[in-house]
């Protein structure tokens, strides 16, 4: 790690300290959400941080390195999308750790990669629940953007849908719910195209 990028990410960690909210901290540790260390600072004045860092590699591939909320949120917000290689996605992926960063990371960053949908159908496939939470996470972004699968994706998601919602996991479950929904919205063909292949759940 160059200096500069030491100097920043000192200067990141310290900030923290004063952005710190104990009782926000608290509530994630309650709700089973754990990091090494969990500022609690809220989201809106991380992306204040990011803002004034501006997009930076070197920098975001050391924030993601550390086991802190908030280092991990702030390089999903720094990292330029077009520097991010499946490579270095790989490496990310291994220190997923929560359905929180999970969402933030498909939202802030994977939805605008070349390659996106292809890591969404490889990791809905997955047997590895951050995976296929992501994964879900990221069709969902796909999909509200308006990006429309092809024939091939229409059958993979849905029969992979089907198998999730089928399951006992409660948050994949409710991910591949949202996912579902946001298919749906494409519009009207795509509805009953869902509609027919989930048939029996009683979800739509």
């Amino acid at each position: 790690m160059n200096e500069q990028i030491h100097e920043k990410l000192k200067s990141i960690k310290q900030s923290f300290r004063l952005l710190m909210n104990g009782i926000a901290s608290q509530s994630m540790r309650q709700k089973g959400v754990s990091y090494k260390i969990n500022w609690g600072v809220p989201l809106p004045e991380l992306q204040k941080m990011a803002a004034e860092y501006g997009k930076d590699y070197g920098l975001a591939v050391e924030l993601w390195k550390e086991d802190i909320r908030e280092c991990q949120i702030l390089a999903t917000l720094v990292m330029p999308a077009e520097k991010m290689d499946a490579d270095l996605v790989d490496v990310w992926m291994e220190r997923l750790r929560t359905q929180e960063m999970a969402e933030l990371l498909a939202f802030n960053l994977l939805q605008h990669l070349d390659f996106a949908p292809a890591l969404a159908y490889q990791w809905i496939a997955s047997d590895r629940t951050m995976y296929q939470l992501c994964g879900y996470q990221l069709l969902a972004r796909l999909f509200a953007r308006r990006m429309e699968p092809n024939e091939w994706g229409i059958n993979e998601f849905l029969d992979q849908a089907r198998t999730t919602l089928e399951g006992d996991d409660l948050s994949l479950r409710h991910a591949a719910y949202n996912c579902v929904l946001g298919f749906c919205e494409l519009g009207p063909d795509f509805e009953a195209v869902a509609k027919k292949a989930l048939a029996g759940l009683n979800l739509l």
